[in-house]
């Protein structure tokens, strides 16, 4: 009996071609050339990522700082097989800003400041791999955020790490400097409905 023939490996997919993909209302990143959807995270996700974006866009944008994006921008982090990374709210200085101009593409490299906030849906071995990619493509802050278990973990490199609770208060060190916000505002559920969620 003849072996079976090999599976054919699937194309890898250029960030260009992944750019001109028709998105039918689906999130999807682009791992190594291989394209990955994510399922929609709910309420609670979306709710604590404006949050942090609007705080953090009020303050960059006050002191002139650069640009702050929200979860729909890809920042081509690897080639080669490309790796295009979508965080839930991340910042560019103005330097690099200015630098790279108003792209219509992906961001070419990583923000200088990359947040993500945990979804239901999320294997902590797939964010650890998100977290090496900013790094390894000059990210200079990853901040994890897990609603579930009210805690932010704050890296500065892979191995100079922070674990945050409710009651303290993260800030943006030397990459966003002079920002703060406490986590108690970021958990906190302004709906008029007494208790936690």
């Amino acid at each position: 009996m003849a072996n079976a023939a090999p599976a054919a490996q699937p194309a890898l997919l250029t960030a260009d071609e992944f750019l001109r993909m028709p998105d039918g209302g689906v999130r999807r990143e682009l791992v190594r050339g291989e394209v990955c959807e994510m399922t929609p995270a709910g309420s609670r996700h979306g709710r604590i990522g404006m949050r942090i974006a609007a705080r953090l866009s009020g303050f960059v944008e006050a002191h002139g700082l650069g640009e702050v994006y929200g979860p729909d921008t890809g920042f081509m982090l690897a080639s080669d097989p490309d790796t295009v990374r979508v965080p839930d709210v991340s910042f560019v200085t103005r330097e690099r800003a200015t630098r790279v101009g108003d792209v219509e593409e992906f961001w070419p490299g990583a923000p200088d400041l990359a947040i993500e906030v945990i979804s239901p849906t999320d294997r902590f071995s797939e964010v650890d791999e998100k977290i090496e990619e900013y790094f390894a493509a000059g990210c200079r802050m990853v901040v994890i955020v897990n609603p579930r278990r009210r805690i932010a973990t704050v890296y500065r490199s892979p191995d100079d790490v922070l674990l945050l609770r409710e009651d303290d208060v993260l800030d943006g060190g030397d990459v966003v400097p002079g920002w703060t916000l406490p986590l108690a505002e970021v958990f906190r559920f302004d709906s008029g409905i007494s208790g936690r969620e």
